[in-house]
């Protein structure tokens, strides 16, 4: 196994927020490392907006698709001095510094490290999902619901939390109609979040449902759902399913060694990216289970940054 120079930045993720990070402590001067993942966590590198089309929420675009906006900030984060390996990280040792980052048999030495390996959606992985999968199937509301495919036509939204709550109330602005899939006979949504919907004339909750099999031809145009209570199956008609179940931070590699909270997400010290191990650092969906947006990423990942090049200002080696 061979040791390399010790690095002052190494970047592990390579979503907005990695990218972000590289850009600014690439234009630093600091020549940061970043492993941008080989299919780590299922998804290409460049996280989660590989699997996007349209995005009409990043600003500077008008809409651009998501791996082609992907390919732009890897592009400016390279020209900016950002050294990029396609591996996966799969373990650290943050025990002292300089950090470990093992990538297989190799090992980089880190005085600063920033996490930024995000968030994976939950999918149920029923039959059609991979065929429709961004083409009337998506885990995020928020992100894709405005598209002019969702415009106007009935849509679908599975989950019973505060998230698939939200996202149901959102789709109301473009849908004609919207069916929340509810497993079980009551929401664990928030009470002022259930009062929402159950007052929202367009939301019709579906209770004791289950999404079975996409169904269509070039889109999404039905989902078949199964009563769990009765047994009964049926097709629904929509142009649209989203899965609101929830995400799984990226961070096995982490092996516990930094302080997260109960769903796996690293914990942030309020208003910075500074973790509970001095010298690491970490920004996007891996921290942020509120917004998971491609700006409130980058945002995190900026200040990731700045605050890696502040610790290496006042440390000696």
């Amino acid at each position: 196994m061979s040791v390399e120079t010790i690095e002052n930045v190494v970047i592990v993720g390579s979503g907005p927020a990695g990218h972000t990070a590289g850009i600014y402590t690439g234009r630093a001067l600091l020549e940061p490392l970043m492993f941008e993942g080989e299919m780590a966590g299922g998804v290409a590198a460049g996280g989660q907006l590989t699997t996007t089309t349209d995005v009409e929420n990043f600003p500077g675009f008008k809409a651009i698709t998501g791996p082609e906006l992907m390919m732009k900030m890897r592009e400016q984060s390279e020209s900016c001095g950002t050294r990029i390996r396609t591996k996966t990280v799969t373990k650290v040792d943050l025990s002292e510094r300089p950090f470990k980052v093992y990538s297989g048999s190799e090992m980089v030495l880190a005085r600063t490290l920033i996490v930024s390996t995000g968030a994976t959606a939950k999918r149920l992985h029923i039959p059609g999902e991979e065929t429709y999968w961004q083409k009337g199937m998506s885990a995020c509301a928020v992100c894709d619901g405005g598209l002019p495919i969702f415009r106007g036509k009935p849509l679908a939204v599975v989950g019973g939390g505060d998230t698939a709550a939200e996202e149901a109330l959102y789709l109301t602005k473009f849908a004609s109609r919207v069916f929340l899939l509810v497993r079980r006979d009551e929401m664990r949504a928030s009470k002022v979040m259930q009062e929402r919907v159950f007052a929202d004339p367009k939301i019709e909750v579906l209770w004791h449902t289950i999404a079975k099999e996409a169904k269509g031809d070039d889109v999404l145009q039905a989902v078949v759902t199964e009563n769990v209570q009765t047994g009964k199956v049926e097709d629904i008609v929509v142009n649209g399913l989203f899965y609101a179940i929830g995400h799984v931070p990226n961070v096995d590699f982490l092996d516990g060694q930094l302080e997260s909270d109960e769903e796996g997400y690293v914990k942030t010290v309020p208003g910075s990216a500074a973790t509970s191990i001095p010298g690491v650092f970490a920004c996007g969906d891996v921290q942020d289970k509120e917004y998971r947006q491609a700006v409130t990423a980058a945002g995190s990942g900026c200040m990731a940054a700045l605050e890696a090049e502040r610790f290496l200002s006042t440390q000696k080696g």
